[in-house]
C-alpha cells in the first residue's frame, strides 16, 4: 500500500510536469483510488501513467488522456454530463467529483455491474449507470451539459448533437481502430456547432 501511495504522487506530480494544471480537476482524481478499479492482477500498476487491459477486452485510459479529457470539457458543478462507456467507471467516479449528476452507459453487462459496485463502495450516489447501447445515447435524459466518449466511432454521430445542450461541450474520440485517431472537442450553438481537434489518441471502437 504505500508504494502504490509513493507512485500515486509521483503520478499528480508527472501529470502537471505533462501540462495539466487545473485544480479542481487534479484533486478529483486523486480523490478516487484507481487502484480500486483495475484488475487485482494489475493492482501494482494502478497508477503508472498509461492505459492498463480491463475485462472485456476493454481499457482503463491513461491517467493523463482521463485529465486532458476532463479538463477540456470545461464542468460546472450544476451540470450533467452524459458518459458513453462507462468502463471501469474511473472516469465516471472523476466525473462526480465535478459536476451535479453523471449519466453514463455501458453494454458490456460485467463492466456495468463491476462498475455499480465500486460506486456504492465510494458512495457516489450522484452517478446514474445504465447497460445499454451508448450509441443511442440517453433520449430521455437529454439534453445534457456536457457529453463525453470513451470509444471511437469512425464519424461524428448527430444523435450525441441532438442530445447536447445549446452552449454545451463534447469531448470525443473519432477514427478508425486500425487508423489514426483524434480527439475532438464540439461546442454547439444552436444549430451551429464548432470542431476542434486537440489530440492524438488510441481508443476501442463504438460498436452499434
Amino acid at each position: 500500500m504505500k508504494d502504490l501511495e509513493t507512485k500515486k504522487k509521483q503520478l499528480f506530480i508527472d501529470l502537471e510536469r505533462e501540462g495539466i494544471r487545473d485544480i479542481s480537476v487534479l484533486n478529483a482524481m486523486a480523490s478516487i483510488p484507481r487502484d480500486l478499479f483495475v484488475p487485482e492482477s494489475l493492482r501494482s500498476s494502478s497508477y503508472d501513467n498509461r492505459a492498463l487491459p480491463i475485462e472485456a477486452k476493454q481499457t482503463i485510459s491513461q491517467p493523463y488522456v482521463v485529465a486532458f479529457m476532463t479538463c477540456a470539457l470545461e464542468i460546472e458543478k450544476n451540470q450533467n454530463v452524459l458518459e458513453i462507456g462507462t468502463g471501469s467507471g474511473y472516469h465516471s467516479a472523476v466525473l462526480s467529483k465535478l459536476s451535479q449528476k453523471v449519466f453514463t452507459i455501458e453494454r458490456h453487462y460485467d463492466l456495468f455491474v463491476a462498475a455499480q459496485t465500486r460506486f456504492k463502495k465510494l458512495n457516489l450516489r450522484n452517478i446514474i449507470p445504465c447497460y445499454g447501447n451508448g450509441i443511442l445515447g440517453w433520449p430521455s435524459q437529454a439534453p445534457f451539459d456536457r457529453i463525453i466518449v470513451t470509444a471511437a466511432p469512425k464519424n461524428l454521430p448527430s444523435v450525441f448533437l441532438q442530445q447536447l445542450k445549446d452552449g454545451g461541450v463534447m469531448i470525443i474520440p473519432i477514427g478508425r481502430e486500425t487508423g489514426p485517431q483524434k480527439l475532438v472537442k464540439v461546442r454547439r450553438f444552436g444549430e451551429s456547432i464548432e470542431i476542434f481537434d486537440i489530440l492524438q489518441v488510441r481508443f476501442v471502437p463504438l460498436i452499434d
